[in-house]
């Protein structure tokens, strides 16, 4: 699922792109992607662009008269940005935005339908798709901690929380815990003042510094390559890679639709977390440290 550092990508594109122009059409291509019944889509036609919003995780496209498009990429949806009259991205594609000589396209690569648009007449609707998170990258520390220790609820699941804090999914909150050299795992209620304030810096820092890693490489283009397992990443995605600062291999927790990635020696004093699967598999034989995983490796290998 793109998350803030993308969308940030995506809203600033669309803004140089978009404000200023007038939306000829909004053309639906599936009958699913349109979530709501009013204003219809012609009432949005032939008004201007004003500006290009997030709310959260969903991107908010402003015309005149205070008729918003509020899109919701969820996890396969994305954006392309092509001249008009080249071919569109085919069975793909959900909805057209045609602009003048450009065409604004969103595409959902997944038989899963979830990518959403929703129209909206008014402000006071508007805040209504607001899920209330807090912003992370103009939040004080103070206010971090506030809005993360509402629950007594796991890091791993504050961070992702979006009434809580907003932008923030899978991929990120296991680049800013690392960062910090927090456990996915520990609670909110149990942390201390110190961890607090490495997790603050880090959620900054981790997010500011892949806004500006994603522009660099994009380079002034449209972002076409949004994606939430990038190489420059500490422990997204790397299960069995070495830890980029202590050569530790990082380890991975999957439940339901999501995982946790980390560092055992830099996040949880080298114990690892137990996944529900394998140890309900491996009982007793779960190893509960990095040293005791080792030892179990090199004699499932052998002598020599």
């Amino acid at each position: 699922m793109p998350e803030l550092p993308d969308l940030e990508l995506y809203r600033s594109a669309l803004a140089e792109r978009l404000v200023g122009q007038r939306l000829e059409r909004l053309r639906l291509l599936s009958p699913f992607v349109l979530r709501s019944v009013e204003p219809p889509p012609e009432e949005l036609a032939r008004r201007r662009f004003l500006s290009i919003g997030r709310l959260g995780k969903r991107l908010v496209l402003e015309l005149e008269g205070e008729r918003f498009a509020v899109v919701h990429l969820m996890i396969a949806g994305r954006l392309r940005w092509l001249p008009a009259g080249a071919k569109g991205p085919g069975r793909i594609a959900l909805a057209a935005f045609e602009v003048g000589e450009a065409v604004l396209w969103l595409t959902e690569a997944s038989k899963k339908k979830r990518a959403a648009i929703h129209l909206v007449r008014g402000r006071a609707a508007l805040a209504a798709h607001d899920p209330g998170g807090l912003e992370p990258l103009a939040a004080s520390d103070e206010e971090l901690r506030q809005a993360l220790s509402r629950e007594n609820r796991t890091l791993k699941r504050a961070l992702t929380d979006p009434r809580l804090v907003a932008g923030i999914g899978n991929a990120y909150s296991d680049e800013i815990l690392w960062t910090a050299g927090l456990s996915p795992f520990a609670r909110t209620a149990t942390l201390a003042d110190e961890a607090w304030r490495r997790l603050a810096e880090a959620t900054r820092a981790t997010l500011a510094g892949w806004v500006e890693r994603l522009r660099a490489e994009t380079a002034g283009g449209f972002p076409e390559r949004v994606t939430a397992f990038r190489p420059g990443m500490a422990v997204h995605g790397r299960f069995g890679e070495p830890c980029p600062r202590c050569g530790a291999p990082v380890q991975r927790i999957v439940y339901a639709e999501n995982e946790a990635n980390y560092c055992a020696r830099c996040q949880t004093g080298g114990r690892l977390l137990s996944d529900r699967a394998l140890a309900q598999l491996l009982h007793d034989d779960w190893p509960e440290t990095l040293d005791e995983l080792e030892e179990r490796r090199t004699a499932a290998r052998g002598p020599g």
